[in-house]
């Protein structure tokens, strides 16, 4: 089978099937026009010129075969700096720091910081099969709302507050009701770009959303290494110690940026019970 006929097979819709139980993708299997959208998703451009050569590179041979799964079926929402939709492309073509640099793609990301009743953040420890900065500490969940219908709803941030949901379950079997797409609040987003290694990296425009609830997890280990709840003095000496480069502990790229720009003063918000108070969804932090 080609390249090309492999994409063309309705991966998207199967995928959306599987989670349309779920009350919060119920615009899964209605039109656009009936939510809001002006443009199909059928109707906007497919970056999948790469994709031939993507898929017979003979370096990605030894690929977890969850990640190789999810890196050719997964359609991540490419945007322009300012956050409009442009197309879509596969996770692959995104995370390809030839097409990054080349083309520039820019994709839609989010990042979700949970945190307890005693206010303490949920880190997860990234597999080591991930292809992108594998076993490095992270924020709660960190991935992409896909070019799906119940994805791309942009009034105030469902589509990447659903993304959100669907990948807390993926990665931390957290379940839906315990995460409710309402609880979510969408602080604000930041543009950056990070190189993983020679081949892959990040360049994401990331919507930063915040929760806090009492959930039970249990760690799905094709996504998560380990995890752990943190203080906010705990969060500082991790961050000493990848500083120091003790314990060959990482932290990820976009972590680190919210850390230094946003989290300790976000984190005074949530202790208060004021994080409307920190809503700023006009600007695209470029950081």
């Amino acid at each position: 089978m080609s390249a090309s006929s492999l994409f063309n097979l309705p991966l998207i819709r199967l995928r959306s099937l599987t989670l349309s139980s779920s009350s919060s993708f119920r615009f899964a299997h209605r039109p656009l026009s009936s939510i809001g959208f002006v443009l199909s998703p059928r109707k906007l451009p497919s970056f999948r010129a790469f994709s031939g050569a993507a898929m017979t590179d003979t370096k990605d041979a030894g690929m977890d075969a969850v990640q190789r799964r999810l890196m050719f079926e997964d359609e991540c929402i490419l945007v322009d700096e300012t956050d409009h939709v442009v197309g879509h492309d596969s996770k692959y073509n995104c995370h390809l720091m030839e097409n990054i640099e080349a083309k520039n793609l820019l994709h839609r990301a989010f990042s979700v910081f949970l945190f307890n009743s005693k206010y303490e953040l949920l880190l997860q420890q990234r597999s080591n099969t991930k292809v992108t900065f594998p076993l490095v500490w992270t924020n709660t969940c960190c991935s992409h709302p896909l070019y799906r219908e119940s994805e791309l709803i942009q009034e105030n941030a469902l589509g990447v507050r659903n993304a959100a949901q669907r990948k807390l379950l993926d990665e931390l079997g957290i379940v839906a009701e315990d995460v409710p797409v309402d609880e979510f609040t969408a602080l604000g987003r930041m543009l950056y770009k990070a190189p993983s290694d020679g081949k892959w990296g990040e360049h994401e425009l990331d919507y930063l959303l915040f929760i806090v609830r009492d959930v039970k997890v249990q760690p799905n280990p094709d996504e998560v290494a380990e995890i752990k709840y943190v203080s906010r003095e705990e969060l500082k000496e991790l961050v000493k110690k990848a500083d120091a480069g003790e314990e060959g502990l990482k932290l990820s790229p976009w972590f680190r940026l919210v850390v230094d720009n946003f989290l300790m003063k976000w984190w005074d918000h949530v202790e208060k019970g004021t994080l409307d108070e920190a809503i700023d969804m006009k600007t695209i932090h470029k950081l």
